[in-house]
């Protein structure tokens, strides 16, 4: 079967769910025995989102293979269970970098680069290229930012060559806005024939229309979109605000999205699936009713910044057949005066990643108390980090202990960059990115929770725990159960004693889905339900 090509492209707003279209459409279609990926445009001039503020762009989304992308990555893991790779998040600082470097070499024989054809060429290349390295039956393709942004012309000019030249193979997905004004007591369509308008005038007529709403359309507003909007009836379809994203890809089904991309590439459309296992994951969470409240400790108050970290503690939740209720804690005023009252209430508490010394001694306040209180503790990355210069002053007795990333003069620094990192410059080449092998230590938590011996996480972090110091915190009850194969770097530690207080230097919520939620949150969120019981 060759390669078909899904590209959505948004207007009217940003924020509307493309990415959660785009996973939909990649599980509906995965749902009929297709093998697919999705992939990410971005318009921005940064390389990858890995040097920005969680406030810009929310959380940073890493791959198993290493690349720093942006967090609909996520969603598309979450949602269909593919592996994503460096080749599925493509920013306009990527295109342009490979694009000067071709020039510089002398690629482009003398010739005077422009935007078109080179730019463009070199977006289709990437565009195109997961699906002729790996064949897949679909190449599903989110282009960030709206129709009428400066920065995503080129992006679109790319989608407009690529419909010419794959005729059936392609299909343009686009996802408007329809807003309601109460005044008049009417949903308004004008906006949604603005942005096809838009996207028309740069020469792409939508095959389908996706109309995000809050609040149900009739049949006569779909009939009105697809008339002035050159599209057929059955290929509009509306996006009502859901419970849940989960339930999205239902909705979806419900409406013959999937089925209408089909007809429009001349394939059979066959059976609807059941989607089985889906639906049971939402009866149980639709029938859960008892709930937990864990605290995230962090510095960012914003729900992107830790995404996959609620989303990973939500599906946990289901399986336990519980709603997790989650309460954020800005670490920045967290202090030992007021610490019992901000955790006041919570089953549970996670100390997240993050990066700087803004917030760090609140995040150490938060591990002391929960570890002399026995509140179950998940700390993640920086979060384990804060865990361990915690033990370091207040179990080893080594006051000034503290990660050289906050105090690079410190005398203990049980937290350091490692001496073959100290010479490199290059913002993220000192960083551990991608997934590590990582064995776990026979009749550690950890090993029972994973129920395996070698287990392999991602990682996005710079600074490690300083091994000299290994033995001296396993004397005193704090256990490295998880350890690098090849470079003996401690990837978790745990306090056996503690009922549940494991800190993890990798990023666990990023290997948890929906039909695979990750162990350690399944563990965390059910003793965390056990301290709910003996309130």
């Amino acid at each position: 079967m060759e390669t078909r090509y899904i590209f959505v492209t948004g207007g009217v707003a940003s924020s509307l769910g493309k990415g959660i279209i785009a996973a939909s459409i990649g599980k509906l279609l995965q749902a009929r025995g297709f093998d697919i990926t999705i992939q990410k445009f971005d318009p921005y001039i940064n390389v990858d989102p890995g040097t920005l503020n969680p406030y810009e762009h929310g959380e940073c989304y890493v791959t198993d293979d290493g690349r720093e992308t942006d967090l609909d990555l996520g969603h598309y893991e979450r949602f269909t269970g593919i592996r994503t790779s460096a080749n599925n998040n493509v920013t306009t600082g990527r295109i342009y970098q490979s694009v000067i470097e071709k020039e510089r070499r002398g690629d482009y024989l003398g010739r005077t680069v422009q935007v078109i054809p080179h730019i463009t060429d070199e977006i289709k290349r990437a565009m195109l290229l997961n699906g002729r390295l790996h064949g897949y039956h679909f190449v599903i393709t989110e282009v960030g930012g709206t129709v009428g942004d400066i920065e995503g012309l080129p992006f679109l000019e790319s989608i407009r060559q690529l419909k010419w030249e794959l005729g059936k193979n392609a299909v343009c997905i686009h996802l408007t806005y329809v807003p309601y004004l109460a005044a008049a007591g009417e949903l308004k369509t004008k906006p949604t024939q603005h942005s096809v308008k838009e996207l028309q005038s740069l020469g792409i007529q939508p095959d389908i229309i996706v109309l995000r709403t809050e609040r149900e359309l009739s049949s006569s507003v779909k009939r009105k979109v697809a008339n002035f909007c050159n599209v057929e009836p059955d290929c509009v379809v509306e996006s009502l605000d859901q419970p849940t994203i989960y339930e999205v890809p239902l909705r979806m089904q419900e409406q013959g999205l999937d089925a209408a991309i089909l007809r429009k590439m001349e394939l059979p459309v066959g059976d609807t699936p059941s989607l089985g296992p889906w639906r049971s994951f939402l009866e149980r969470r639709h029938k859960a009713t008892k709930i937990v409240t864990i605290a995230l400790v962090g510095k960012y108050d914003l729900q992107d910044a830790y995404k996959s970290i609620l989303e990973s503690l939500s599906q946990a939740g289901t399986y336990n057949d519980l709603k997790v209720k989650t309460r954020f804690v800005n670490s920045e005023h967290l202090t030992p005066h007021n610490i019992a009252a901000e955790l006041r209430g919570v089953d549970g508490v996670v100390i997240c990643p993050g990066f700087g010394e803004r917030g760090i001694e609140g995040k150490i306040c938060a591990a002391r108390y929960c570890r002399e209180s026995d509140i179950p503790t998940f700390g993640i990355c920086l979060g384990m980090q804060m865990m361990v210069v915690e033990f370091a002053r207040n179990v080893l007795h080594l006051s000034d202990a503290n990660s050289t990333e906050m105090n690079p003069g410190t005398k203990h620094n049980v937290i350091d960059i490692m001496d073959e990192q100290k010479t490199i410059t290059n913002m993220g080449g000192t960083m551990r990115l991608g997934g590590y092998e990582c064995h776990l230590s026979a009749g550690s938590k950890a090993a029972a929770i994973y129920q395996a011996e070698q287990i392999r996480e991602r990682h996005r972090h710079r600074y490690e725990f300083n091994n000299e110091y290994k033995e001296t915190y396993e004397e005193a009850g704090m256990y490295c159960s998880g350890i690098n194969p090849d470079s003996s770097l401690v990837e978790i530690v745990e306090v056996p004693t503690h009922r549940w207080y494991i800190g993890t230097q990798f990023h666990p919520e990023y290997s948890s889905t929906v039909l695979h939620p990750h162990p350690l949150f399944l563990d965390f969120v059910k003793e965390c339900s056990n301290t709910h019981t003996t309130k």
